[in-house]
């Protein structure tokens, strides 16, 4: 027995609930669309889980959450994806995808076939294991990725409250995990091998006043180690964690944010993969041109870096899930996806944003003591990136729009000087028409088709909507 559809959104995560709501602005017809997802609800703001989900009072619990409230949009529960025509496959995981005969077997038998597939695999949580550590399946050891991972977090955390919990990770679900537990008053050791949090994006300067923040809340970091092995109790539960450097925490509960793989087996041999992930072009089309590919999954040409990258962040999966459906459903219309990178987190009573990218050199600014101050990053004598903390609304519009026109920057004393004020006055400056598109390839830099200033005022609209709304966002959704 088989199925058959227009179009199948393969995955139930944040990207396929604003799919099909853009689907159906762009006028999928009842019948024609199918959503496939192992997890067993409707596609949900992933978010709220290292954040509203863990607290301890008045805990956010669907169907609040349901795509696609996190961009101020509609709640997409179950009921309207009914109303709508768009068929959910739920709690069904597909065993293999036949690409070329444009059909998907799941693990109970059933064909589905399709004549447009959007895959929106996301990404899985790396698992000790594959570093060489045994324990992953102890009931006190958590990973956060579904809605099953918050609801077996939130059991552990509610039968050892004023308990020892490591946290192993400094990253995004590191840093989130360790303040939800502090905050349900128990007690934290985050752990891991760099040395200083959020490696990957924060600077030492940065770092080092997020860490002292912790601090003041009673998280304690073990930094320069990693976890090498678990001591766990009759019942199996683990009871403390070994480290490297020889020392060892007891733990009533451990938490482990290690990263994340893209979920491409089922496309290897397929599709072209690329940065992890798979490959697409500026309409998020694939290899196959009848397969699309959004979120944490897909490797797209990011225009403003003149590369190819696979970004993990909710606002990514948002917008190249949208931009993928009007490629689709219109797609002379729809040109190519420009994107300006953008990560923002919330924890205790702090809020920052980034955007653009952490090379080259980086320059701060403002007063760490009042807990508003930032930092730029230039690089061959342009702004590429930009973050902030403690910003208002003004002033994240204006690092987003200073970065995506990427100015010259000649004296990076003055910069720092000028601080904000540079990205607020950058951002409030008429732009000029230019006379060529200068973009990079491998042979140098190539002069290209004319551009407008219009080209340009569309870039600052973009940047100036992704920071309003982020810091709407995160004004009315802070639980978030």
């Amino acid at each position: 027995m088989g199925r058959a559809f227009v179009y199948v959104i393969l995955g139930g995560g944040v990207a396929a609930g604003y799919a099909a709501l853009e689907f159906t602005r762009k006028g999928v017809s009842p019948g024609e669309l199918c959503i496939i997802s192992e997890e067993p609800v409707a596609p949900y703001e992933r978010p709220a889980l290292s954040k509203g989900f863990l607290l301890p009072e008045s805990p956010a619990r669907l169907p609040s959450f349901h795509t696609c409230v996190g961009a101020n949009e509609k709640s997409l529960t179950p009921k309207w994806y009914k109303e709508h025509g768009i068929e959910l496959v739920l709690g069904t995981r597909v065993k293999s995808v036949d690409v070329r005969r444009k059909k998907l077997l799941t693990a109970t038998g059933e064909t589905i076939s399709y004549k447009i597939l959007l895959i929106a695999t996301g990404a899985r949580a790396l698992k000790l294991e594959e570093f060489g550590v045994d324990g992953s399946e102890a009931e006190n050891v958590c990973y956060l990725r579904d809605l099953a991972d918050a609801n077996g977090l939130v059991n552990v955390m509610q039968s050892c409250s004023s308990g020892k919990a490591v946290v192993i990770g400094g990253g995004y679900i590191g840093m989130e995990c360790a303040a939800s537990l502090a905050i349900n008053k128990i007690n934290v050791t985050l752990v891991f091998p760099e040395v200083h949090c959020m490696a990957r994006l924060f600077t030492p300067k940065i770092a080092s006043y997020y860490e002292e923040y912790y601090q003041s809340k009673g998280v304690k970091f073990v930094k320069g180690t990693v976890l090498t092995s678990f001591e766990f109790d009759s019942s199996g539960k683990v009871m403390a964690v070994n480290l490297r450097d020889g020392s060892q925490l007891p733990a009533d509960l451990v938490v482990v944010g290690i990263g994340i793989r893209p979920n491409t087996s089922l496309f290897e041999g397929q599709l072209t993969l690329e940065k992890g992930g798979i490959k697409v072009n500026g309409k998020m089309q694939t290899s196959n041109n009848s397969v699309y590919a959004v979120g944490d999954v897909a490797a797209f040409p990011v225009k403003l870096f003149g590369e190819t990258r696979r970004l993990e962040h909710v606002d990514s999966a948002r917008k190249s899930a949208k931009h993928a459906v009007a490629a689709i459903m219109e797609p002379k219309k729809s040109g190519e996806f420009d994107y300006l990178p953008f990560f923002y987190s919330r924890v205790f009573g702090l809020s920052w944003q980034f955007y653009g990218d952490n090379v080259g050199e980086a320059v701060h600014f403002g007063d760490y003591s009042s807990g508003t101050f930032g930092a730029y990053w230039i690089s061959k004598g342009h702004l590429v990136g930009s973050f902030l903390e403690g910003g208002t609304k003004e002033e994240y519009e204006a690092i987003a729009k200073a970065t995506s026109l990427k100015p010259p920057v000649e004296d990076l004393a003055e910069l720092g000087q000028q601080g904000l004020n540079f990205a607020l006055t950058i951002s409030k400056k008429p732009q000029p028409a230019l006379p060529i598109e200068v973009s990079r390839s491998t042979s140098g830099l190539v002069l290209e088709k004319p551009v407008y200033a219009w080209h340009a005022a569309a870039g600052v609209v973009l940047a100036a909507s992704i920071a309003g709304f982020a810091y709407w966002y995160g004004r009315r959704r802070r639980r978030w």
